[in-house]
């Protein structure tokens, strides 16, 4: 660190910090160049919510561009439904290019119920002549029908029907793919959860870009329910059922030290899972744990392979999310959830996903200025933001939340290294008044999330110190916990292997 940043470290913004910055306004949402990141139903559906959310706001000239756009759009499709409804909100305000097509729809629906004859028959055929692979094409076929015309509930039902008939783990990633993205569209992401999960357990090793669908999937899930950790760190979790039903072909070779440093705690993981193997396979021998070893290295070598991917790769799922998408979801998510450590080592000194924040400078600098303690300038970077944040629709719900929580973390970090806060220095740092920042420090103290004490009188914050005494014996408590846990864990395996106990199960 230079020495006028010591100097600035914590929240007063200096003028040099201000080079190679790019400038920061409040500009409206260019909604063109914000739909062309999208394809199919999500770019409509995008649309509609930016119609909405303007039309509660009076924002009238952005609605009605909005609606403009997604009746062009409209009419690229086959949703006769949705077509309706668009014009019925535009209600003539955009002229007569923009009315009722009633001769279109009529069109439309023609070809659209003879198709689905032609489907239902070619359907019964293949139910008679007991044809598996057709009999999947048939719902698939079905499912990719009812969604074209918005029927979203029937064309869910046709994919997840095609499972029984599905031959391949190609098959099941086909349907697995279809019915998360239906489900995304439904908003019901306790099936996008379910499916990712059954995606992840197919015996054959999965695509490089099938996996980073699945984690953009799962981790919209884990946004909306609240789980911002979890959304962040989607990349980096491996569920220990999903590790027993991967495998890949090639070598991969990892140091010790690359292989133990994706994973967050100490390197006791993976031999811990090793110890628990062999217990299950029977005597210990070198190539038991050379076979295990190869076998959670080629899994990580699979994982990895999400955070190796390029912003080029994210392109391919823009009918859901976009490249940006990802680095304003993980940022944000990031900066609510992770501590200093890992927004370092998982964000700022991640390149893969620095690719992806190259693709949205403002939360590039705003996580910089967060990490060097610039936060005055953080949260103009934010503020700034706010507006089409709003507008997004996975995350306006969750806009404040995330908010509230990293200005919290933002107090807390300030007044970490001092004994003392003079709290007009703090409110300047963080342009508010000493009034407003005494109230959300004391909803911090009284939540336990900062130990300290505030002199009213003198508006001064002062660190309570913890009592290094007793901290010191709780940890050699702990310590003492923790190796008569591994002793009784080393016994009991001794006596497993001391009585040949043997429990047959396949990696």
């Amino acid at each position: 660190m230079e020495p006028d940043d010591e100097i600035y470290a914590n929240g007063e913004a200096d003028v040099s910090s201000n080079r190679n910055r790019p400038i920061i306004s409040r500009e409206q949402l260019d909604i063109e160049a914000y739909a062309g990141l999208y394809t199919g139903r999500t770019k409509i559906t995008r649309l509609l919510f930016i119609a909405d959310r303007c039309g509660q706001n009076n924002n009238t000239a952005m609605k009605m561009e909005a609606l403009r756009m997604a009746y062009e759009e409209i009419k690229k499709g086959e949703n006769t439904q949705l077509f309706r409804d668009v014009v019925q909100r535009i209600d003539g305000r955009l002229g007569s290019n923009y009315g009722m097509d009633s001769a279109w729809c009529e069109i439309v629906d023609r070809r659209a119920d003879q198709r689905k004859e032609k489907l239902e028959n070619e359907l019964n055929a293949y139910r008679t002549n007991l044809i598996k692979e057709s009999i999947r094409m048939g719902y698939n076929d079905f499912g990719d029908y009812y969604y074209a015309h918005g029927s979203l509930a029937d064309a869910f039902k046709s994919y997840v029907r095609a499972r029984d008939y599905c031959t391949t783990s190609k098959h099941v990633i086909h349907m697995c793919m279809s019915a998360i993205l239906v489900s995304i569209e439904m908003g019901q992401f306790i099936h996008v959860t379910s499916y990712v999960s059954k995606a992840e357990q197919t015996a054959e090793a999965l695509e490089p870009i099938t996996v980073t669908k699945l984690r953009c999937a799962a981790g919209l899930a884990y946004l909306e329910s609240k789980k911002y950790k979890l959304a962040a760190r989607k990349a980096w979790v491996l569920f220990c059922s999903t590790a027993e039903n991967l495998k890949l072909k090639g070598k991969h070779s990892f140091t010790e030290t690359q292989l133990l440093g994706y994973f967050d705690g100490p390197s006791t993981f993976f031999y811990a899972y090793l110890q628990f193997f062999l217990i299950l396979n029977g005597p210990y021998s070198e190539h038991l744990e050379a076979t295990l070893y190869s076998y959670f290295t080629c899994v990580i070598f699979l994982w990895v392979q999400f955070l190796e991917a390029s912003p080029e790769l994210g392109n391919s799922y823009n009918e859901v999310i976009a490249p940006q998408d990802v680095a304003t979801y993980g940022g944000l998510c990031a900066l609510a959830s992770f501590d200093r450590t890992e927004l370092k080592s998982k964000i700022i000194d991640n390149p893969n996903f620095r690719n992806f924040l190259e693709l949205v400078p403002e939360v590039r600098e705003l996580i910089h200025d967060f990490y060097s303690s610039h936060y005055a300038s953080c949260l103009d970077y934010l503020g700034n933001l706010k507006a089409n944040l709003m507008l997004d629709i996975h995350l306006h719900d969750h806009v404040q939340t995330l908010y509230d929580q990293i200005r919290n973390k933002a107090l807390i970090q300030y007044t970490h290294p001092f004994v003392s806060v003079d709290l007009h220095m703090m409110a300047n740092a963080f342009k508010t008044t000493v009034a407003g920042l005494g109230k959300e420090l004391e909803t911090l103290i009284a939540d336990n999330q900062i130990q300290a004490r505030i002199d009213s009188h003198n508006k001064i914050l002062y660190a309570r110190h913890a009592d290094q005494r007793n901290a010191t014996f709780q940890r050699v408590l702990q310590t003492g916990n923790e190796f008569d846990r591994d002793v009784r864990a080393m016994l009991l395996r001794a006596n497993l292997i001391k009585h040949e106990y043997k429990a047959s199960r396949k990696l």
